[in-house]
């Protein structure tokens, strides 16, 4: 089919021509760093993941699809197909709010992207560098769609920017995975468009199971079932995304096509992710810096405390105010830092101290407020003030959190809270080699050999 000239068409070719590269493309040295913290990020959030509600649904959904041995369901015994492990690992991603996650771009992009270019590297006998290489570009991509998208205006009208965003980010990678030349991609990319869905109203799924289906598990399998069509020899149409009736035109009112190669190949996606620093929900990040500051600063304890006011964007008010589950509830986790000096894994997801006296008490103590100056930010930010039972007030405004693209984690910042997540499911050793075979990845000839450590 001829394409005409249209500047749609012309970001197109160029995305396809960027995709289609990429596993050739060395990454700068930087990048690839970063690659490796959000790989090991990533998977301790499965590994833990996979001992969690939704990890075990997971599980058992694989179990019981049998399937071609190509890839491995992380934190089990299973062995299945690529696309059958990209959906439980996915799941395992995202069981909890302990992955990466994307504040600008309204995306979690490695609870999709890391499971669906593991799966396809495994199916493929591919190394440690191709693994990199796929996990970059992923991340590259979905976040220029959800920002080509519009973000916060898509949403709006019902649709989902994690979805979406993982979708297109996990076909892309799984692509790479596979060396798909650039008619290929574009197959990708028509397949991938055709499965694109996802409606925000996972924000009212109280276990969280739904909720790891549609950011981590859902993406990470449509993008492999993309990718491997393609690779299989499916053709599609060639224009699904710019020509007439396709995915820019369906979503016309939302869409700027321009967006999706902006700065491409300058700007690394990646970079511009942030690691959590804690295992809990995202708006919580900055009040949780916030409180240990000042626990830090001031020595304060949970017995000196009279009154807490905690003010963070409106969006995020809404989102993590009074939730059932513990590690999405502001009142219960600013609570329990203030109680325990610190969070843990383990008391983020504590669900029997949701009942507890003394942070029932607490809690009473708590005002949450939502600014839309805070919303406005180009960062996660939090004030929280606390006024203390001798009259005492203190304040802290936390602007960035350890982990964000403002004020990155290092290397053994990342491992430890690999380790907080990890050395519970596969123990104190297995947990150092694994780190060490991330550390090292691009001498792993085979990614299959990370299975030894992945496996239980």
């Amino acid at each position: 089919m001829k394409r005409t000239a249209s500047s749609a068409a012309r970001v197109v070719e160029r995305l396809v021509a960027y995709v289609a590269a990429a596993p050739g493309r060395a990454l700068p040295a930087r990048v690839a760093e970063r690659a490796k913290h959000h790989l090991l990020d990533t998977l301790a959030a499965m590994l833990s993941g996979s001992q969690l509600l939704p990890g075990k649904r997971a599980i058992e959904f694989a179990r019981a699809q049998g399937g071609t041995a190509e890839a491995c369901v992380i934190g089990s015994d299973v062995l299945t197909s690529a696309v059958n492990a990209a959906l439980a690992n996915g799941m395992h991603g995202h069981s909890d709010e302990t992955d990466d996650t994307y504040y600008l771009a309204l995306l979690h992009p490695g609870c999709s992207i890391v499971p669906a270019a593991l799966a396809m590297a495994e199916r493929q006998k591919a190394d440690g560098t191709a693994l990199l290489r796929a996990i970059v570009l992923g991340y590259d991509v979905a976040a220029r769609l959800t920002k080509a998208l519009g973000i916060e205006k898509f949403r709006s009208y019902g649709h989902s920017t994690h979805s979406f965003g993982g979708m297109f980010g996990s076909a892309v990678a799984a692509g790479a995975v596979a060396h798909l030349n650039a008619a290929a991609v574009r197959n990708v990319f028509s397949y991938i468009a055709q499965q694109a869905s996802g409606l925000s109203c996972w924000a009212r799924d109280v276990e969280h199971v739904q909720k790891a289906f549609h950011f981590g598990g859902m993406p990470a399998r449509n993008g492999v079932t993309a990718a491997l069509m393609a690779h299989m020899g499916f053709t599609g149409v060639d224009d699904t995304l710019e020509g007439e009736r396709g995915f820019f035109q369906a979503f016309r009112e939302f869409m700027e096509p321009a967006k999706l190669i902006a700065d491409l190949g300058r700007v690394y996606e990646i970079e511009n992710t942030s690691i959590k620093r804690w295992a809990v929900g995202y708006p919580i990040q900055a009040p949780l810096d916030a409180v240990s500051n000042l626990i830090g600063r001031h020595g304060i304890k949970g017995l000196d405390v009279e009154h807490v006011t905690v003010t963070i964007d409106d969006q995020g008010a809404r989102t993590v105010n009074q939730r059932r589950m513990a590690s999405i509830d502001i009142q219960h986790l600013v609570s329990v830092m203030l109680i325990d000096g610190d969070i843990s894994f383990a008391s983020a997801h504590d669900e029997a101290r949701t009942k507890d006296p003394e942070v029932l008490r607490m809690r009473e103590r708590i005002e949450l407020k939502g600014s839309a100056a805070l919303g406005r930010a180009r960062t996660t930010q939090a004030v929280v003030e606390i006024v203390t039972r001798d009259g005492g007030r203190v304040r802290h405004h936390t602007k960035a959190v350890l982990g964000t693209a403002a004020n990155p984690m290092s290397r053994e910042q990342v491992a430890a809270k690999s380790r907080d997540l990890l050395v519970p499911v596969i123990g104190s050793r297995r947990t150092e080699q694994l780190i060490e075979a991330v550390w090292t990845l691009e001498a792993l000839t085979d990614v299959r050999k990370l299975r030894r450590w992945l496996t239980l």
